[in-house]
Formats: structure tokens, C-alpha cells, sequence
């Protein structure tokens, strides 16, 4: 099953209010998960203590959280396990999923069985790549306020099935508490370099993959004679063409154990 905000997630808060009263201080207890987690982390409160969070307070297995320009798949900023990651970078690898699709339309990304007809057919390439990496079920919200598109916050379960009415409430909240840390991670990103964290506290490691993704990807465009846009295209496409890792790809040109040459007839093979 699918479901997709038209222009924003409106008619996913009517679902979340459509609910008992009880659920009102839901911002309160939501706040409270978090909060917990920044204390085990030991420091301040951050967008990447709601990926850590989101996940026993949704009920789901994993979760993991970008920063976006636009509607630009971004950096990942945190993650919670491995299938995580390989989901993340799977759709920007691939160019298409969840995550593209909650970007671009600013509404929430439901798609509660992997395997059924629908998300095939949606996408062919990243829900088959899904499933083998161990997800069956993704649930992509966007982190906006107004204009503003911040990034996403993905969860993912390892069986099929549909969130609850009250796991969406918290889910959305999730994300509507993200999208103001993230914001303020960014906008005093000076202050997030503590105890080992990058901005948001995002992990280094986290951050140091991303950079070298930019990094490569400023080299192409110097190697290609082309735009930002147009080398990470490249750059995407050679890591999918060869079955490879995004970050593998980039680390290879960073090192300079690989080039990429414009002729676009050239095949990836020969490119050494």
C-alpha cells in the first residue's frame, strides 16, 4: 500500500488527529524519547537524536535521517543500523525511491509492503534492491516548514505492514521535532562539533562519507567539463552500472585510483 501527500501532509494530520484524546500531549512524550536519548549520548538535544529515538517510539526497525537541499537527496546525516544505510544510499545510487518522491511532493511516502505490485511497479530498480538488503516496509517523511524542505526521515520495518493511526501521529511529530533541530543544528553548526559530532550531531564518520562524495564529485566536474548536477550524475551512474557503493566509487576518485572521461560512449570498463 501506498500513500503520498498531494503538496504536503494534510491529509495525514487529519488521520493523526482523527484519534483518541489521550494522544494530545503526544509533542510532550515525543520530546521526552528524545530528550532520553541525548542524555544517553551525552550531549545536547539534536536531529540525530530523533533517529535513535523514532525507532522504539514507532515501533520500527531502523531509521535514518538526511539534510536536503530542495528537493535533493542530501546528507545522510544519521543512521541506526546497517540496512539503514545501505537504504539511503541504495535511492541515491539509484535516483529513485521513497525518499525522491517525499522530497519532490513534500507529503509523506507510505509503502507498507515492498514485494505487492504498486511499489514494483513505482519503482522498479529500488524495491527490489530494498528487499534484498533485509527492508520490507519504508515509511519516508519530509522535514519541512513552509518552503523550506530540510531534508527526510526515513523508517523502515523488516516485515510488511501498514503503520498504525497512532504510530503515524508519533511519526509525524518525529519528524515535525527533527525539522526544527536540523534547522538549528545548521544554523549554529559551529557549536555542534563536540564530543565528536559533526553538525546535527552527525556522526564524523557520517560526515566524512558525504564529504568525500562531494568531494569526488567537484573532481568529475573538472574531469567532465560539466556542472555539479551532471558529475554526481556520473558519478551515480558508474556506482550502479558496476554494482558498487556509492562512497566505494567516490573514495577511488578521491584517491585517484579512478578516472572518469567525458566521451560518453566510452564504456565504464575502460575507464581507469
Amino acid at each position: 500500500m501506498l500513500l503520498k501527500g498531494e503538496g504536503g501532509i494534510h491529509g495525514e494530520r487529519v488521520s493523526a488527529l482523527a484519534v483518541p484524546v489521550t494522544h494530545v500531549r503526544r509533542p510532550g512524550r515525543v520530546w521526552g524519547l528524545i530528550a532520553e536519548q541525548a542524555a544517553v549520548r551525552g550531549g545536547r538535544v539534536s536531529a540525530a537524536d530523533v533517529c535513535a529515538a523514532v525507532v522504539p517510539g514507532v515501533q520500527v526497525t531502523g531509521a535514518w535521517l538526511s539534510a536536503a537541499l530542495d528537493a535533493q537527496a542530501g546528507h545522510l546525516m544519521q543512521v541506526t543500523d546497517e540496512v539503514s544505510r545501505q537504504l539511503a544510499e541504495i535511492q541515491l545510487t539509484l535516483g529513485e525511491g521513497p525518499l525522491f518522491d517525499a522530497s519532490v511532493s513534500g507529503g509523506p511516502v507510505l509503502a507498507s509492503d515492498l514485494a505487492d505490485g504498486d511499489s514494483r511497479a513505482r519503482w522498479p530498480a529500488f524495491a527490489p534492491a530494498a528487499s534484498q538488503a533485509g527492508a520490507a516496509a519504508v515509511f519516508v517523511f519530509p522535514l519541512v516548514v513552509g518552503a523550506i524542505r530540510a531534508g527526510v526521515l526515513g523508517l523502515y520495518r523488516d516485515r510488511p505492514g501498514s503503520l498504525s493511526d497512532f504510530q503515524l501521529g508519533d511519526a509525524l511529530t518525529f519528524a515535525d521535532t527533527a525539522t526544527m533541530l536540523l534547522l538549528d543544528g545548521q544554523d549554529g553548526a559551529e557549536r555542534a562539533t563536540v564530543a565528536g559530532n559533526g553538525p546535527g550531531g552527525q556522526p564524523v564518520g557520517l560526515a566524512s562519507y558525504r564529504a568525500e562524495i562531494d568531494q569526488a564529485t567537484g573532481m568529475l566536474t573538472e574531469q567532465l567539463g560539466v556542472n555539479i548536477t551532471d558529475a554526481f550524475v556520473r558519478l551515480r551512474a558508474y556506482a550502479y552500472v558496476n554494482d558498487l557503493q556509492l562512497a566505494d566509487v567516490a573514495r577511488d576518485i578521491v584517491a585517484r585510483r579512478l578516472r572518469l572521461f567525458p566521451d560518453p560512449d566510452l564504456s565504464p570498463g575502460d575507464e581507469t
